[in-house]
């Protein structure tokens, strides 16, 4: 079967992805180290980038971003897109559950509510969209205090006023910081009453293909309800409705090859 891979445009991504922190331009001599190319593949890819700016010559032979690259990722991570791709995704998982559900992106100090999907129980817990919420009290503000990189998080703690909004209100640093390192590491956050008393909720992260948290979901209601118990096994259904969101904004996360070579 006759692979769909382009093989040129995954190069070219590859190229885009040499640009991290603290590498704010690219050589030629920088992709033949680091991709094994030769000097001429690799002088015709940054000029093709180039050309449709993608990039932009700074001096002779070195290459920084341009701003097509800004222009088309302001579009892709604007916010209502997001919403759009997770509503179904969250009304899927609530039919499953029949407990709310949301979706949240981070903002300052607070996590801003971006979709949800109400249960339809005569008993239900249910959150606007465009709520903001404490980042420091609620299972989607601790996972995404987990995921943020740390001079954000430094910033966090430097400016953020405390309030115990329950008796489980974790209201420092030093209360904070072993809850961030668990769901750092088991990628997953609880809310065990500590905005409301009565409301108990369970968060997981959706990834973008660096490793970056782009959005938050969960779900929540009532803690006569959401025990425990009840909690730890929803964790599953909220993995694989992250899982559907992320290959809906990046597609499979696998490593894809092709049987098109690339021109010395």
């Amino acid at each position: 079967m006759v692979s769909q891979i382009n093989n040129s445009i995954v190069r070219a991504f590859q190229i885009l992805a040499l640009f991290q922190p603290g590498r704010e331009e690219i050589t030629a001599a920088l992709l033949a180290e680091k991709l094994r190319m030769n000097a001429v593949t690799a002088h015709r890819f940054l000029r093709t980038l180039e050309s449709v700016g993608a990039l932009v010559a700074v001096s002779k032979g070195s290459y920084r971003l341009g701003f097509t690259l800004a222009d088309l990722g302001a579009r892709a991570s604007d916010h209502v897109h997001l919403a759009s791709v997770v509503q179904p995704v969250l009304e899927a998982l609530t039919q499953r559950v029949q407990e709310g559900s949301m979706a949240t992106i981070f903002d300052g100090e607070m996590v801003v509510c971006i979709a949800k999907a109400a249960s339809d129980r005569p008993l239900f817990v249910d959150v606007r969209k465009g709520s903001r919420l404490e980042a420091y009290g609620t299972a989607h503000g601790k996972l995404w205090l987990a995921h943020l990189p740390k001079p954000q998080l430094e910033r966090f703690f430097d400016k953020v006023e405390y309030r115990k909004l329950t008796p489980a209100t974790a209201v420092s640093r030093a209360q904070l910081e072993p809850q961030l390192a668990r769901i750092r590491e088991e990628r997953v956050s609880f809310n065990r009453g500590e905005r409301e008393p009565d409301i108990h909720g369970v968060a997981v992260p959706v990834f973008s293909r660096s490793g970056r948290m782009v959005c938050g979901l969960s779900i929540f209601g009532p803690s006569s309800r959401l025990t425990e118990d009840v909690m730890t096994g929803y964790v599953e259904h909220l993995r694989k409705a992250a899982s559907e969101v992320e290959r809906h904004l990046y597609g499979a996360f696998e490593d894809r090859g092709g049987d098109e070579g690339e021109a010395a």
